[in-house]
């Protein structure tokens, strides 16, 4: 059996990490004890930029499952592996332009940034038509 990752699925692989890596940044270099007992406690009395990285951990999590179902679905369908790849990095891109604009509080440019990234998600559902 010939087995090997698509882009696309990397790129899957990549969506799954974001979360985390916006939980280290929220983590990164806090003063004092974090509370690993009750640690959302300890994240829900964060502010500014720690706290908008939860929230971006928070909606990296809430967009994987729509990501990983449109690329299993473009797979399913046959769509053109090249669509599927570029399409799945540009959601990357995106995703990563989103967390950066989160962090910043630049909040209209982050909303524009994911309404792109969930066209993107619908494109790559129907890359195979």
């Amino acid at each position: 059996m010939n087995f090997h990752l698509t882009l696309a699925y990397w790129c899957v692989l990549v969506a799954v990490a974001l979360p985390y890596l916006c939980a280290y940044i929220a983590k990164a270099g806090a003063f004092g004890p974090r509370d690993n007992v009750t640690p959302r406690d300890w994240a829900a009395r964060q502010s500014g930029w720690r706290a908008r990285a939860n929230a971006a951990q928070a909606n990296s999590f809430e967009g994987l499952a729509f990501f990983i179902g449109a690329v299993v679905i473009a797979h399913q369908l046959g769509a053109q592996q090249g669509r599927i790849d570029a399409l799945a990095v540009a959601y990357i891109v995106l995703r990563l332009m989103f967390i950066a604009l989160y962090l910043r509080g630049a909040n209209a440019a982050r909303s524009a940034v994911w309404a792109l990234a969930f066209l993107v998600n619908i494109a790559i559902v129907f890359a195979g038509r």
